[in-house]
Parts: C-alpha cells; sequence; structure tokens
C-alpha cells in the first residue's frame, strides 16, 4: 500500500528504485521534467570559455559562486565590467583561464564562515547535462575550499531535484578528455 493517497499520488511516480540495506527504496518525484543531480556534478561555462568545471550542489546557498581571482573592474562603453583569472580544475592551479564579464551587480554576501565580502555579480551560460541556461555567479577567491564553483537554489530552481546520497549523477568524464579540453 503506498503512503501517498489520492490526487497527490496520481501526480507521482516512481521514477528510481534501488536497494538499500535489504529492501526497496523507492522515491517518487512529481511529473515534472527534471533531472536528478548528485551532490557534485560537472558543468560548463561556455561563455567564459570553461568547458568543464566540477561544481558542488548547495542548496543551502541562494545563489552560485565561482572562484575567481586578480578581479579588476573595467569600464566598456560606460558599462561596468570584471577582467578576472579561473582555476578551474580543483588542486590544479596550472591550469588558468582569463575571463571577462558585464558586471550585473554588486552584493555583500555572508559566507558559510559568517564573513561579509562584496562581490561582483555577473550572468553567464551554465551548461548542467542536457540543459543549458543562464544563471547568475558571485565571484569570490575561493582557492582555499575544495570546489571551484557552488551552484545555489536560485541555478537549479525548477530543473533539477539533487540526490546527497550520490554524485556525479549527470556524467563523469575522463581527466585524460578534461585536460585536452584546456589545450
Amino acid at each position: 500500500m503506498s503512503i501517498f493517497h489520492g490526487n497527490f499520488a496520481r501526480k507521482m511516480r516512481p521514477i528510481w528504485a534501488f536497494l538499500q540495506r535489504g529492501r526497496v527504496v523507492t522515491i517518487m518525484v512529481r511529473l515534472v521534467k527534471k533531472a536528478l543531480v548528485g551532490w557534485q556534478e560537472w558543468c560548463g561555462l561556455s561563455q567564459l570559455h570553461i568547458p568543464y568545471i566540477k561544481a558542488k550542489i548547495d542548496t543551502g546557498a541562494k545563489t552560485s559562486a565561482l572562484h575567481a581571482f586578480n578581479i579588476n573592474e573595467v569600464v566598456r562603453q560606460g558599462q561596468k565590467w570584471v577582467e578576472f583569472d579561473i582555476h578551474p580544475l580543483q588542486a590544479n592551479n596550472k591550469i588558468a583561464q582569463k575571463c571577462q564579464a558585464k558586471v550585473i551587480d554588486e552584493r555583500e554576501v555572508i559566507s558559510s564562515t559568517g564573513h561579509r565580502e562584496h562581490r561582483y555579480v555577473i550572468t553567464t551560460l551554465l551548461t548542467l547535462g542536457l540543459l543549458s541556461y543562464p544563471i547568475e555567479l558571485t565571484l569570490s577567491n575561493r582557492d582555499p575550499m575544495k570546489f571551484r564553483m557552488l551552484l545555489g537554489r536560485e541555478a537549479l530552481h525548477n530543473k533539477f531535484l539533487v540526490d546527497p546520497a550520490h554524485k556525479l549523477l549527470l556524467g563523469r568524464y575522463s581527466k585524460k578528455d578534461i585536460m585536452r579540453a584546456y589545450k
């Protein structure tokens, strides 16, 4: 017997069942087009010329953050832009990508450690799985952090469901393929 009854049960459908400690657990999700992501996923930022960057899926964060350093504000045709560098791969400071983007906002963000930080906000195209869509990213020096990118709730909203027990559900890539993309 299902724990879901009535109209709610008709809108739900099991999409994934797996064995857990000898019993079958069925995950029920609404009948909407949402992909399942793990707690970390590979994604791309084509407008910044970043073919691969591993992101931590952080549902506790509202906005997404990108590791950036050497951030310099410039004015182009009367509009504020930023030029910055990115180390897109974890534990690899040899590969650096020079990037530039138009500033859409500046915000005071409280980090996970409780510190207030002034951050530039940019918009760029995110590719995650088969979807590509624009997201807002704050720029922050995340060098001491393990992940070079955090994907927050706003970037995931109405597009993905998060399975915190798994990672890289949208695909794994060989180190050789990733390194080839950065040459």
